[in-house]
């Protein structure tokens, strides 16, 4: 079995093996707004599709720490204290996963661009 690194995505097979990059992209793409997938061009160049994906991601991200730093002063007329503060701990655990989604989302890239993982003693 072809090496991956700590953070490579599990919903995709190593580099090298059968179906890899078909597995990939299908990734890359489910990190995307779903209309991204009529883009034939992304389809057929999975380096241009993990470009937009990171875009995708960082704005997500940018989009989540932002309402993590004003959710309790613009929810607490609107809601309830207690769902204020759920709604700031689903966002903490969203910016986690889109962490964790960029960092498999880098590692994928390298990979689209040829590099190759070796395990590490």
């Amino acid at each position: 079995m072809t090496a991956v690194p700590p953070g490579w995505p599990r919903e995709v097979p190593p580099p090298g093996t059968d179906g890899w990059e078909r597995r990939a992209t299908g990734w890359l793409f489910d990190l995307c707004p779903a209309d991204l997938r009529a883009h034939d061009v992304l389809q057929r160049h999975p380096r241009a599709l993990a470009f937009v994906a990171a875009r995708q991601l960082d704005a997500l991200a940018d989009a989540v720490r932002s309402s993590i730093a004003t959710a309790r002063a613009e929810l607490r007329d609107a809601v309830p204290p207690p769902a204020v503060s759920e709604v700031v701990a689903a966002l903490q655990l969203e910016q986690a996963r889109l962490e964790s989604a960029r960092r498999g989302l880098a590692l994928v890239s390298e990979a689209l661009a040829g590099a190759r993982f070796r395990e590490r003693l």
